[in-house]
């Protein structure tokens, strides 16, 4: 396996940032990278250890890392299509002719990250044993930013490729063997498990007062979040609400604080009188628009949890979003959404939104009968609650000048959702006919409640008492629970690198990839037989390992659903 090695050199990202008593997100990810350092001469005080620890942050920020997040979470999914001038990998995914050879099947750019990770976790324990500065909590929780980290990175490989090479030590010397063959995805994920709960309570709660100083790196509501979803995947379900519900009472808390502060200035309402988020319209205004202008254009919101931040006038931008989706000279990205989505919503005519819902109006735009995606090349969206002539309201979209948009790994929405889907998995099945248990109806109407707060921040401003989602509507079935989960994660979390992971998950769950099919195929507008053909087995939902891998690496062994004749010859 190729690994970036670093036995010559480090890259010094940034200065001594605890020992300054500086803490916050613009500070540590905003110092230029240094000059280069030999190994040997490294690793003797406490800067050193942050310099390389600010590089794992570094390296997650570039964009192969976020095309990925987006590429492996979404492109296949019934969320996205073609947009204006797709590049050819691109248009190879969107078709399902996926090959070795594809741009995208090139997973360096997160093993770099684990590499950085892996040198910190190796180095710092003797960084601490020779500096005093460098005391034992700062070193906990320096362990813990880069286990995270860690585990974020093969969480997105598994999920993926489902079977990874699973390293641990850092690249050091020439000596080292990493031609490893993949691990299978259930212990990668016990692995990340373990790994995660073994530091959860080392990092660090709180940065600072502000929300920026608190998003852009691992906190330890990061890590019960990444916990959360890890347990999720492995079908632990009370697990996963017990993490998700550390999160939401953080978020309570957070809330209650602020009020207590100031009422008045507060953008955040609660929803089923418990969780609170952020208003789409904002008190005594007939505009909404401001729960995506503040989560996805001012960035580090009151409920971002984790996001990749970028900082203006740096030189590291999310080309991601400009290049894909859209930016002030180019307004229409290279990836667009299906006109499903939100063909006639606003005539009632639309399955995915009600013309109540915001969301299709601040992240989708139509152009040319063509739909592109606006969810986060708009640095601020307005349109009115009501419209006067009964047509779609008319959507101010201020587009960003530049390509600094943060990228968002979790958010509260996100966990909440989490929350709902196990509390349906732990409900269980209902037999035919049969009338639900009362435990059965609670772990239900705990679901119903975070999903039916999501939807009510989207539409309660525009939305009649009478027309708002019903518990009885729903609450008929495991399968109709779970359908209203997924719809409402999709509508929510739309174009953030999701959907496809959902699916898979999905997929994973019931056995068979039947329900994933009929969301993706409406998208494909020929060859649906031999797409629905292909899409059939569950190896094919994860990706083949580039050429360029097996040749280094003769331990793997190609995904079966891409493997031909030409395989071999091809090591």
């Amino acid at each position: 396996m190729k690994m970036k090695k670093i036995y010559q050199i480090i890259t010094a990202l940034a200065l001594p940032l605890w020992g300054l008593g500086i803490s916050s997100c613009s500070d540590f990810l905003s110092i230029e990278p240094q000059n280069e350092i030999v190994l040997e001469n490294y690793w003797t005080e406490e800067a050193d250890v942050t310099s390389v620890l600010n590089s794992c942050y570094a390296q997650l920020e570039n964009s192969q890392c976020i095309n990925r997040m987006v590429v492996w979470g979404e492109l296949r999914s019934d969320n996205m299509t073609n947009g204006s001038g797709t590049g050819y990998a691109l248009q190879q995914v969107l078709k399902e002719n996926i090959l070795e050879t594809n741009t995208y099947t090139d997973w360096q750019c997160f093993y770099q990250v684990i590499n950085q990770c892996n040198t910190v976790l190796y180095y710092a324990p003797g960084v601490n044993a020779i500096d005093p500065n460098f005391t034992d909590s700062e070193l906990k929780a320096t362990l813990a930013e880069a286990k995270t980290l860690r585990a974020l990175c093969y969480f997105y490989l598994i999920r993926a490729f489902r079977d990874v090479p699973y390293i641990t030590q850092p690249s050091k010397d020439d000596t080292q063997n990493y031609q490893q063959a993949a691990m299978p995805f259930a212990q990668v994920l016990d692995s990340l498990i373990t790994d995660v709960e073994s530091i959860k309570n080392d990092a660090v709660r709180s940065y600072g007062e502000e929300s920026v100083e608190n998003t852009c790196r691992i906190t330890r509501w990061a890590c019960y979040s990444l916990l959360a979803d890890l347990y999720l995947w492995k079908g632990d379900w009370q697990q996963c609400i017990d993490y998700c519900d550390l999160v939401i009472n953080q978020k309570i808390k957070e809330y209650e604080d602020a009020y207590a502060k100031n009422p008045t200035t507060l953008t955040v309402e609660l929803y089923e009188g418990r969780y609170p988020l952020i208003s789409e319209t904002v008190s005594g205004s007939n505009f909404a628009g401001n729960a995506y202008t503040e989560i996805f254009g001012t960035g580090n919101s009151f409920e971002s949890i984790f996001e990749l931040n970028f900082l203006n006038n740096q030189s590291v931008t999310n080309s991601t979003v400009s290049s894909f989706y859209g930016s002030s000279s180019n307004k229409t990205g290279q990836i667009g959404a299906p006109t499903y989505l939100n063909s006639e919503a606003y005539a009632g005519q639309n399955k995915y939104f009600r013309k109540t819902d915001c969301r299709f109006l601040e992240n989708m735009l139509d152009q040319n009968n063509k739909v592109y995606i606006s969810k986060y090349v708009n640095q601020s969206v307005s349109f009115r609650t009501t419209s006067t002539t009964g047509s779609t309201p008319t959507v101010t979209g201020n587009v960003r000048s530049s390509a600094y948009a943060n990228w968002i790994i979790y958010r509260l929405t996100d966990v909440m959702l989490m929350r709902a889907e196990a509390e349906v998995e732990l409900a269980g099945d209902v037999a035919e006919g049969a009338a639900l248990t009362d435990e059965q109806t609670q772990h239900y109407r705990n679901a119903f409640e975070c999903v039916s707060a999501v939807w009510k921040r989207a539409n309660n401003k525009r939305t009649a008492v009478s027309d708002l989602l019903q518990f009885d509507d729903y609450a008929t079935s495991r399968t109709t629970m779970e359908d209203l989960v997924m719809d409402e994660r999709q509508r929510e979390l739309m174009f953030e690198g999701k959907r496809w992971f959902d699916l898979v998950r999905l997929s994973r769950r019931d056995g068979n990839n039947d329900r994933l099919i009929e969301h993706v195929l409406p998208k494909f507008q020929e060859n649906t037989s031999a797409i629905r053909i292909k899409l059939s087995t569950q190896d094919v939902l994860y990706w083949p390992y580039n050429r360029e891998e097996l040749k280094q690496n003769p331990e793997l062994q190609q995904n079966p659903a891409y493997v031909t004749d030409n395989t071999e010859q091809n090591r």
